[in-house]
């Protein structure tokens, strides 16, 4: 539906991110795990740019595999058409499985048992909005049903799609690691809130600049739920709007944005005087409701 790809994983392993998770928008995403060949995640990515559906790249991988230990590694696969694959090798260290779903794949090693994986699946598929969500949301309940039967030490996310990231010529929207954390799923969570406001401040801006006020309305009530505490996007929201003719919203927003900074009448001003959103200005009965003389 959104043309993304992602990998979402935690360990207790160092910097697990620098080997898991590889992905390239419009090719697939990867996870090579378990007694881990680091170079499936490049190779299957090439494999999947050749043709090869998810299966195809997996056996390919194991086929061409002359490294010591290949019985024993874990690997995750989902290509361009959403066709997903797993392989879990007999000899990779138990509990070790994968689970697959119409548009997933959950796998892991050195687990407490079966019902991790099962349970990331069941979060994935349970939660809504953006994939990065839904992918926090199936690791959390992975590490919510035992995870790793050693501990927590890192985490990391990986999400890819053609021209989603921020500024210009940008498909990686997500790259966040945590590298070494007595709580990496806390410490990742909080980095996921930073880079969605990034994303959903930069997409904004994108859309008010193609003059898609309706789109970036849309845009600035996601960057509120990131940014709870900035009556800056609560302005923004109240004059995209107002822009797309819902002046109540508007209201609402702006009255959000005086009870975070009840000085927001300076910032206001500011922006109701770009060219966008110049026609507030003149709107003295909304104003008046806004700013009450007292």
């Amino acid at each position: 539906r959104t043309h993304e790809w992602g990998v979402a994983v935690a360990s207790r392993y160092f910097s697990v991110g620098a080997v898991v998770p590889w992905a390239e928008a419009g090719v697939g995403a990867v996870a090579t795990q378990a007694n881990v060949n680091v170079g499936y995640g490049p190779r299957a990515i090439e494999l999947l740019k050749q043709g090869l559906t998810a299966k195809q790249a997996i056996e390919k991988l194991l086929a061409d595999d002359t490294f010591d230990g290949k019985d024993g590694r874990q690997i995750g696969i989902i290509d361009a058409k959403g066709n997903v694959a797993g392989y879990t090798g007999p000899k990779a260290p138990n509990w070790a499985g994968d689970v697959q779903g119409e548009n997933w794949t959950a796998q892991g090693n050195i687990l407490v048992g079966p019902e991790v994986p099962k349970a990331m699946g069941r979060a994935f598929e349970a939660t809504q909005g953006d994939l990065a969500e839904k992918l926090y949301a199936a690791l959390k309940a992975g590490d919510d049903a035992g995870g790793d039967s050693r501990g927590r030490q890192s985490a990391s996310m990986l999400v890819v799609g053609k021209g989603l990231g921020r500024n210009y010529n940008n498909d990686r929207p997500i790259y966040i690691n945590v590298d070494d954390n007595p709580a990496p799923l806390a410490e990742l969570r909080r980095l996921l809130d930073l880079n969605m406001a990034a994303l959903y401040q930069d997409r904004t801006f994108k859309l008010v600049t193609d003059g898609k006020i309706p789109e970036a309305r849309d845009a600035a009530a996601k960057l509120v739920t990131y940014t709870p505490n900035q009556a800056a996007a609560f302005v923004t929201l109240g004059m995209l709007s107002y822009a797309s003719g819902d002046k109540p919203a508007a209201l609402a927003a702006f009255r959000k944005a005086g009870q975070v900074n009840p000085d927001f009448r300076r910032l206001f001003d500011a922006v109701a005087r770009r060219p966008a959103y110049k026609a507030i200005l003149e709107d003295k009965e909304f104003l008046d409701k806004l700013f009450p003389e007292k």
